[in-house]
């Protein structure tokens, strides 16, 4: 059986990662902060929902970890491989969404959070998780994925923090692909574009007079992308065929822009 750890699991993107890959006959740690809706600009999912996303699957199991903490994160690794013995995949999927405003007058906080979410949480979740990939039984199937956004491409208006975080996620992997040649283990950043959760409503309620149809109708498809194709694309990368994606940045956002 091969076993991940995924962030950002209660809800969205990541909760249909864990669902697709426990589907797949994978054992899943389902990682989030569960910090409720005070811990940042809109709220947060709370532990019952990461239970529930947990609950149908006899080999996931919810983890209550900040990406923030390194600490918080070595732990959980430690928690998947001492209940199944080994660490194939991981996925980092945590993050959140800020902005509304010019660069210039961007809150530091604002900068900040996004900061340590979106990027340090990445860099932390990788830090934690390839050790344990590289000392483990198959490191050639082992795969890192993380979650950047077409906004590591392109310039969103009045996203300049969520610009330079995400951009950060793919210089991130990158490096890290460089820094696994010749080991097994690959790396590899998906870059979703307007998918159908919380961040997206989020992100529309950023803008005045606009909605999700909005953001959506920049897309080729003309329509958001649900969760369960963004998981189904990950699940792709986390399998031993995805090896040949390696450092790449798989540009699952619709035609964006159009």
């Amino acid at each position: 059986m091969r076993v991940a750890l995924v962030t950002g699991a209660a809800r969205g993107i990541g909760a249909a990662t864990v669902r697709h890959l426990a589907e797949d006959g994978y054992a899943v740690l389902a990682v989030d902060w569960c910090a409720g809706p005070a811990a940042a600009p809109y709220p947060m999912p709370e532990r019952a929902e990461l239970d529930a996303v947990a609950a149908p699957y006899p080999d996931v199991e919810a983890y209550v970890a900040d990406v923030r903490d390194r600490e918080a994160m070595t732990g959980a690794v430690a928690a998947a491989t001492a209940r199944w013995g080994r660490l194939d995949v991981a996925v980092a999927a945590a993050a959140v969404v800020a902005g509304g405003l010019p660069l210039w007058e961007t809150p530091a906080d604002e900068l900040e959070l996004l900061w340590e979410i979106d990027a340090m949480g990445v860099w932390n979740t990788a830090a934690a998780a390839v050790p344990a990939m590289l000392s483990g039984p198959e490191p050639s199937g082992c795969r890192f994925v993380a979650i950047a956004s077409a906004a590591g491409r392109h310039g969103m208006f009045h996203l300049a923090a969520y610009n330079a975080v995400k951009h950060a996620v793919v210089g991130t992997v990158r490096g890290l692909a460089a820094d696994l040649v010749g080991s097994g283990v690959t790396a590899v950043a998906v870059a979703p574009g307007a998918t159908d959760t919380a961040m997206l409503r989020r992100t529309a309620d950023l803008y005045d007079d606009a909605d999700t149809a909005d953001l959506v109708a920049h897309q080729g498809i003309r329509r958001a992308i649900t969760p369960e194709e963004m998981a189904a694309c990950i699940a792709f990368c986390c399998s031993p065929a995805g090896a040949v994606l390696n450092g790449s940045v798989v540009h699952a956002d619709g035609g964006y822009p159009s």
